[in-house]
């Protein structure tokens, strides 16, 4: 027997001896490779389609007691500042797809009477096709991801999934597509979820875990022709800073420093002490910070607070930005935004799925963020002010959108395609991709299912939107137009 002959008999003796027990948090030795044909996660995830065939996702069998869309629209603002309820209804009956944007809640009423799988991950909530976009990492280059989570929670992906299915068939409608144009943009959106997913479960897990945030995506999902479309809005993306922010809205406080310009009824001063009590919530964040930020924040100086009212979902949420500058007299503003509990969560238990108690609501969206995102904002905290929950970010960090309401009809496809392959990545954060994949299939079974509930669904937005126009003509229900 030679050298390495002995050596690795040694070697063979010592590691087929060793028991290494099962440690909390990690999965077993079995199961982290896959384990045996019988149990691994694609096998069960394919097992699934037997107790939920994937054609039974076409359906919508809307639930007994559903509230008309005037009623749902009251409901859901109940809690939020009453002043600024007639922009939120204003906003929200400009047009069908604006509409499905702001009433999560119903389209969760809603989705309680479709058939889930039982695989669940952290979902961003709220995930419509205007929900993804363009910002900045800490280096300064562009990233291409999710970028709304106030309703995030863990739940069943299938939910995710056909509100962003439906937000491109009523976005298509309202660009002037044609209906095969608006139902091919849904059907390519979930093809696109699907091929992404069985792309994720082949990867080593680092790979899959960092997989596709940036402008490789346009060409994993095939929508090159979205380039230029990118590139305008990363232009655009990289002059929306604090510091532009800044320039625009505020003014020389005659003291050294500066202060917010009221423009009404966006942006708007607030009394001192509403300024004092949110400035002594930013305490309190320092601490929900990750150490090593904490310098830098210590570098800049509270110079003034003020109201701004935020987009169509969250319209009547009190929402702040808080002015800093440095010692050169540099401004970063952070957005200090309510956080309210995620309208998915009294739905949830319905179709099998536990809504742990929330210590914090900011907490729980922060920590949905960082879940679903390969790259999040640095800043990222939670605070109280006023015995309220809030959440804290950078604001105007380097953002910017595509609006898929207003593509050319040929690009509505392929946006579906890229924010679909976007949707499947967070996802895969939190489910293993091989159970979803397992699920999902090789063919386009589930394509043609989902995009025929994103027609019926669109459908039923455009009749509430309706109801909902008619209530403002009527003077049922107060609406403050164009705002």
């Amino acid at each position: 027997m030679g050298d390495n002959e002995a050596t690795v008999s040694v070697q063979r003796a010592v590691t087929g001896d060793r028991r290494i027990p099962v440690v909390p948090g990690f999965a077993r030795r079995g199961a982290a490779a896959g384990g045996g044909p019988a149990q691994s996660p694609r096998s069960t995830g394919k097992g699934m389609r037997e107790r939920v065939p994937r054609a039974s996702h076409a359906f919508l069998d809307l639930p007994a007691g559903r509230p008309d869309a005037v009623r749902a629209v009251e409901e859901s603002s109940r809690g939020r500042v009453p002043a600024l309820a007639p922009i939120r209804v204003g906003r929200m009956a400009a047009t069908p797809f604006a509409f499905l944007r702001g009433s999560a809640g119903l389209m969760a009423h809603d989705l309680v009477g479709t058939p889930v799988s039982g695989v669940g991950a952290q979902l961003c909530g709220d995930a419509h096709a205007a929900n993804f976009g363009l910002y900045g990492d800490a280096r300064g280059s562009l990233v291409i991801d999710l970028n709304d989570f106030d309703e995030t929670v863990y739940g069943p992906w299938e939910w995710d999934l056909k509100r962003l299915a439906t937000s491109l068939v009523l976005a298509g409608r309202e660009a002037g597509a044609d209906e095969d144009t608006c139902r091919q943009g849904a059907y390519d959106t979930v093809g696109a979820y699907r091929r992404t997913m069985r792309l994720l479960a082949k990867l080593p897990a680092l790979d899959a875990w960092n997989a596709i945030a940036d402008e490789e995506l346009v060409s994993h999902t095939d929508a090159r022709d979205l380039l230029g479309t990118l590139e305008r809005v990363s232009e655009k993306a990289r002059n929306n800073t604090s510091a532009r922010f800044a320039a625009k809205s505020t003014e020389d406080s005659g003291d050294g420093g500066r202060r917010f310009i009221d423009a009404p009824p966006v942006l708007r001063r607030v009394p001192d002490e509403e300024a004092a009590a949110v400035a002594a919530g930013l305490g309190d964040y320092l601490g929900t910070l990750s150490e090593d930020r904490v310098p830098l924040l210590a570098r800049y100086a509270i110079h003034d607070v003020a109201f701004r009212v935020v987009g169509t979902g969250s319209v009547g949420t009190r929402s702040y930005v808080v002015l800093l500058l440095d010692h050169r007299g540099e401004p970063l503003v952070l957005q200090v935004k309510e956080a309210r509990p995620s309208v998915l969560a009294p739905y949830l238990p319905t179709v099998g799925f536990d809504v742990p108690e929330v210590a914090h609501e900011g907490r729980r969206v922060v920590l949905g963020q960082k879940r679903m995102q390969v790259v999040s904002d640095i800043l990222l905290g939670w605070a109280t002010v006023d015995g309220r929950p809030f959440q804290v970010r950078q604001f105007r960090n380097r953002k910017g959108s595509v609006d898929p309401a207003a593509l050319a009809a040929d690009l509505v496809d392929d946006y579906g395609r890229m924010t679909g392959a976007l949707l499947a990545r967070a996802h895969a954060h939190t489910a293993d991709p091989r159970l979803i994949a397992g699920y999902c299939g090789k063919n386009e079974e589930l394509d043609e299912a989902l995009a025929a509930f994103a027609v019926t669904y669109a459908d039923r937005a455009e009749a509430d939107h309706a109801e909902l126009v008619r209530a403002v003509g009527s003077g049922r229900i107060a609406a403050e137009l164009g705002v």
